[in-house]
C-alpha cells in the first residue's frame, strides 16, 4: 500500500498531456515569424548602411577619361 501511495505522485507527473497540433503549430509560427522579422531588420539595416557608402555619381558635364578611337592609321 505505501508503494501504491508513493508511485502515484509520480505517475501522475508522468501522465501529463503533451500539446496538440494547434499549440505546436501556434508556437512554430510565432518563432518564424519572429526569425523572419529579425532578417527583415537585418536586411534594412544593410541595405541602409550599402545606400550611404555607395559612391555618388559623376556630373553630366563630365568627359571620359578614355582616348577617342583612333581611325587604325
Amino acid at each position: 500500500m505505501r508503494r501504491a501511495v508513493l508511485l502515484l505522485p509520480l505517475l501522475l507527473a508522468a501522465c501529463h498531456q503533451e500539446p496538440d497540433f494547434d499549440e505546436r503549430y501556434d508556437k512554430a509560427a510565432k518563432e518564424v515569424e519572429m526569425r523572419a522579422r529579425a532578417m527583415d531588420a537585418d536586411i534594412a539595416e544593410t541595405e541602409k548602411a550599402a545606400a550611404a557608402t555607395q559612391p555618388k555619381a559623376l556630373p553630366a558635364s563630365a568627359k571620359p577619361s578614355n582616348a577617342p578611337p583612333s581611325s587604325g592609321e
